[in-house]
């Protein structure tokens, strides 16, 4: 199909991507041209109907036409726009970093619904979340608590620098602290919660992802070794002897891999059950919790 020229309408133009990546088999084609085209214009979707009938400049049939080749070649949306929605909250993104999936806000549910349980929401909280990345999980969390305080690792220091600039755009920069390290090695104090998303893809997995994951994302945030278990058997240790007495730890987990990890926190003296399961929107098993226990 024929590139972007200048001359066309933005409207026609837009409708003329979306062809061009539902030819292609992109998942979501219409969303993408949408977001691609008021990504170039700086147009958000009123300014996408009000001024859809006017001509674009050759300036921007260009701009629009690199960032579709882009897609086209397998580049996510949101690597392109540098941006990434996540409970609510826009997210910027570094190479360094994941693209936060729906699939995660499993574990940002679950925590809610644990603390709700054992009280008021509002109470002053500790909360870690080992290899932050974009910060997605633990700014989230602290969206919702008022007077939770948070500590985000990771390895990268680039990463880290993006959590940070997230949780200062969010306003939430004076309760949280990030710090450099793996998961949970440079850390000493107690905490109420800890939370991780960490690598869970086996290594000899990685070449059937997706070309969006496999090329785009950083490797070190999706191998988790032969059986996909290695950063598990680091940090749920580490995060086992850091929790407060009744302190909760809950990570995300890969397909099949729900039963392994619980047992893995058994073993590191935590209290887990089958009902501590939650799934995500699929019906995956996506997030396990754990508990310490009170002596």
């Amino acid at each position: 199909m024929s590139e972007v020229i200048a001359g066309a309408t933005i409207d026609s133009a837009r409708r003329a991507l979306a062809a061009r990546f539902a030819a292609a088999a992109l998942d979501s084609p219409e969303l993408d041209a949408r977001l691609l085209v008021g990504h170039a214009l700086q147009l958000d979707l009123t300014g996408l109907v009000t001024h859809g009938s006017r001509a674009l400049s050759p300036e921007e049939a260009q701009h629009l036409e690199t960032l579709a080749e882009r897609r086209l070649a397998g580049e996510p949306v949101a690597r392109i726009l540098g941006l990434k929605e996540f409970w609510g909250l826009p997210l910027r993104l570094s190479a360094d970093t994941l693209v936060p999936r729906p699939d995660t806000e499993t574990v940002v549910a679950l925590a809610l619904d644990h603390l709700a349980v054992g009280g008021d929401l509002k109470r002053p909280l500790r909360i870690a979340d080992l290899g932050t990345g974009s910060g997605a999980i633990l700014l989230a969390l602290l969206s919702e608590l008022p007077r939770a305080f948070g500590v985000g690792t990771d390895v990268s220091i680039a990463a880290l620098r993006t959590a940070g600039e997230n949780a200062r755009a969010l306003g939430l920069g004076d309760r949280a602290s990030f710090v450099a390290c793996s998961y949970a090695t440079a850390l000493s104090a107690s905490f109420d919660l800890i939370v991780s998303n960490p690598p869970y893809i086996a290594s000899t997995e990685i070449d059937s992802l997706a070309i969006d994951v496999r090329v785009h994302d950083p490797l070190r945030a999706l191998d988790g070794g032969r059986d996909g278990l290695d950063a598990y058997r680091a940090l749920i240790p580490q995060a086992a002897s850091l929790l407060r007495p009744g302190g909760a730890l809950i990570v995300e987990v890969g397909l099949g891999q729900s039963g392994d990890v619980a047992m893995l926190m058994t073993q590191a003296g935590l209290a887990t059950d089958s009902s501590a399961i939650s799934a995500d929107l699929a019906g995956i098993p996506r997030a396990v919790l754990a508990l310490k226990k009170v002596q």
